[in-house]
């Protein structure tokens, strides 16, 4: 989550350099965001490291902790992975190159789904199959964007090798990364604060079960206003860049209307398959059934959040 915050700096500080049509600036905005990331994340790496004991010493599932811990560590290669992936997504996405951007994550996807498939039920490997998959994915999809960069004609333009300019004027980009960063974190450790406090329930694996299948659910079709998010944010530094307020004010209105339908549209589909949404994740009935329960409550939600995450843009 802290670096979704940091890397939507990047919406700002690229796309207003595209709109002026600084493109040189471009590559240096994004190698200043990666050294950032790549820096931070030392820390983090850290902190997934101890996850297993960290999680026992606040009192959780002694079971529980030492399966989250192990997961945990796993993804610490994919933690790195996905502050690379970040910084190039928004380096394409502030020049309105986005095809790419469907084309490797539609391979990746492949790859992953295949990779899970062979790591998760042919090894043995069970849930740690699933998040070496993770990792090995997000630098798959790194490796892919880069060698685009690469060798594009997008990339020579506004990509000219690494610099040392990137070690200057870190604050910049720090200014608009650590509150976008506070307020992403923010956030999200509101929900996942609530799975830690499942732990303490009575029976915990049942209550966790069921708030992680309904987190689940809310990321996925949060990944819909989060897409709108980013386009309205690029377009309104595109435009501010270049000058044109009254086009970045209309792009805000037609964003808020758009965000409105897919809005309604999520309520009625989440809500007309509440019965049946449980059985994608487990076959207990008494999971489905309090799944059921929490459908109508996570549309409410999600259209709230949908409003909110868009117009954050």
């Amino acid at each position: 989550m802290r670096q979704l915050g940091m890397g939507s700096a990047l919406d700002t500080l690229c796309g207003q350099s595209y709109g002026a049509k600084q493109y040189d600036m471009l590559g240096t905005h994004a190698q200043r965001a990666i050294f950032v990331l790549m820096l931070s994340s030392v820390p983090l790496a850290f902190v997934l490291a101890f996850t297993g004991q960290i999680l026992t010493a606040l009192g959780q599932n002694p079971e529980i902790s030492y399966g989250a811990g192990t997961y945990a560590r796993l993804l610490i290669p994919g933690l790195f992975a996905y502050g690379l992936l970040r910084c190039l997504t928004k380096f394409l996405q502030a020049q309105n190159i986005v095809h790419p951007l469907v084309v490797c994550s539609g391979v990746t996807l492949i790859f992953h789904i295949l990779l899970c498939w062979f790591l998760v039920q042919n090894s043995g490997l069970g849930y740690r199959g699933a998040a070496l998959a993770t990792s090995v994915s997000y630098w798959f999809n790194v490796i892919l964007l880069a060698l685009y960069v690469k060798f594009s004609e997008t990339g020579r333009r506004s990509w000219h090798g690494w610099s040392r300019a990137v070690l200057k004027d870190v604050n910049l980009f720090l200014s608009l990364a650590i509150p976008s960063t506070f307020m992403t974190c923010l956030e999200y450790w509101a929900f996942e604060m609530v799975v830690l406090l499942a732990g303490f329930l009575p029976n915990p694996k049942l209550e966790t079960s069921i708030l992680s299948i309904s987190l689940n659910t809310m990321w996925m079709v949060y990944t819909i206003p989060s897409g709108l998010s980013s386009a309205i944010s690029i377009r309104v530094s595109n435009e501010l860049g270049a000058g044109n307020s009254q086009a970045a004010r209309l792009s805000v209105l037609i964003s808020g209307i758009m965000c409105l339908a897919e809005g309604l549209l999520v309520v009625i589909i989440t809500v007309s398959v509440r019965d049946v949404w449980g059985y994608l994740y487990s076959n207990e009935e008494e999971i489905v059934k309090y799944v059921s329960i929490m459908m109508p409550i996570l549309a409410t939600s999600n259209f709230m959040d949908g409003i909110q995450c868009t117009l954050s843009g």
